[in-house]
């Protein structure tokens, strides 16, 4: 093909590979136009038969550690490759004149999912990327205070241990108990430590260890009252919680997209309240005229413009789901695996499981089963693939406990998805079943 016929045949080339293949949706239930609800339709297998054929996962294994990293389904694989592809045929055209015309398209279907106005919503990377945008972008001075619990991200905890040695902040962290099974002492807690110097309060969504839901919209009310500004971590609640960014009612908010999405990996999502966009400064410089632009947050240089598109693909996966139905979903597959155990005395849940303070996410340990062995034993002799969590923490006072303390957390973190299968969560619930009764094997 001729140069000019070529550069010709890109514009409607474009069009035509970034549109969303009708027949790719096709299979999938409407399940949000379904007159049953949520919980009805958690166990209905037929229903997330048609879910789970939509995702090439390797079946010969059991893949419960969808907290840290989610597959695409094949919809969205396919239109990465359809855009990747594109992309390549002439990379500076397509995706700067072309593909970069239909990024609005993704922040605005973004900031549907999320309830909130798409000039409030950046496209990020990831959590971690989001959340430091905020951490290190705030106007914060020597001696100011930010609160958290000892159970939020590592990275995010080292975010701001850092900044405490570049600029002089104060970091003050506190435990919560484990299981939590009265959340407003998370609020009581933070309450407790907020003194005129505090500036921040972080917390999570959802504590990354054990699943367990936190009371943010209490805890962003708290920041209110006393004019403090609450920066969210949202990596697992996100299409995974059901919720309105304007219930929440937070300063900051983030998120990724390639957990409970199930996006493309490398995709986040970024909200800050309008009135904070101009105070916050991007990690990457962006020009004076951005200052009040929630676009200034995607000055990265250059980035997959194929990797954003597909965020939209997943985005209408999403929808022909609904967040409610996929919440219930996970609830019910935990509770299919835990009520099979729970009557073991020896088992110890660090997961309140109640209703509405967990979702698809719990973490157990077993009295006199080393948590590392039986994690090891799950995966070389069943290929059933969990994480172990370990975690220590601090003391009332806010300081490191000493390695010879207690672990306030020693568990197996374990996380389907709403594609995992009823056989896999039995063969699952099985395996430990015959752990309490016979031991881990010599």
């Amino acid at each position: 093909m001729k140069r000019r016929h070529f550069l010709a045949s890109l514009p409607a080339l474009a069009a035509c590979r970034s549109a969303q293949d009708p027949a790719s949706l096709a299979s999938l239930p409407n399940l949000r136009a379904d007159d049953r609800t949520a919980a009805e339709l958690a166990g209905e297998e037929s229903e997330w038969r048609a879910v789970q054929d939509a995702f090439a996962v390797d079946r010969s294994m059991v893949n419960f550690n969808n907290g840290g990293v989610s597959p695409s389904s094949e919809p969205v694989q396919e239109s990465l490759k359809r855009l990747t592809a594109e992309a390549n045929g002439a990379p500076a055209y397509v995706m700067w004149r072309l593909q970069d015309k239909r990024r609005e398209e993704v922040r605005t279907a973004l900031a549907e999912l999320l309830g909130t106005d798409p000039e409030q919503v950046a496209i990020t990377r990831n959590t971690s990327e989001g959340l430091q945008i905020c951490q290190f972008g705030m106007n914060l001075e020597r001696g100011d205070q930010v609160l958290c619990c000892d159970q939020e991200y590592p990275r995010m905890i080292n975010t701001f241990l850092q900044r405490s040695r570049r600029d002089g902040i104060e970091l003050v962290r506190f435990p919560i108990p484990v299981p939590l099974t009265d959340p407003d002492e998370v609020v009581r807690r933070f309450e407790a430590r907020i003194t005129p110097r505090t500036r921040v309060l972080l917390v999570s969504q959802v504590i990354n260890l054990t699943g367990q839901f936190l009371p943010v919209d209490a805890v962003c009310a708290l920041g209110r009252k006393h004019g403090i500004a609450v920066i969210v971590d949202g990596a697992h609640g996100f299409a995974h919680v059901p919720f309105k960014m304007d219930e929440l009612d937070c300063d900051y908010y983030a998120t990724s997209l390639h957990k409970w999405l199930s996006a493309p990996f490398g995709t986040g999502m970024l909200y800050v309240r309008k009135e904070r966009i101009g105070d916050l400064w991007p990690l990457m410089a962006s020009s004076e005229s951005q200052r009040a632009d929630i676009r200034k947050f995607e000055e990265i240089g250059t980035y997959s413009l194929p990797l954003v598109l597909s965020i939209l693909d997943a985005v209408r996966f999403h929808q022909r789901l609904g967040t409610v139905n996929v919440h219930a979903r996970l609830t019910y597959l935990r509770e299919r695996w835990a009520q099979r155990i729970e009557g073991d005395p020896r088992v110890r849940w660090n997961t309140d499981r109640s209703p509405g303070r967990a979702g698809g996410i719990a973490n157990f340990g077993i009295e006199g089963v080393d948590t590392a062995a039986l994690q090891k034993h799950l995966w070389e002799d069943h290929r059933i693939y969990t994480i172990t969590i370990r975690h220590r923490g601090v003391g009332t006072d806010g300081q490191e406990l000493p390695a010879e303390a207690p672990l306030q957390i020693d568990g197996l973190r374990v996380s389907p998805s709403f594609y995992s299968t009823l056989e896999e969560v039995d063969r699952f619930g099985a395996v430990i079943e015959n752990v309490l009764e016979h031991g881990l094997p010599a």
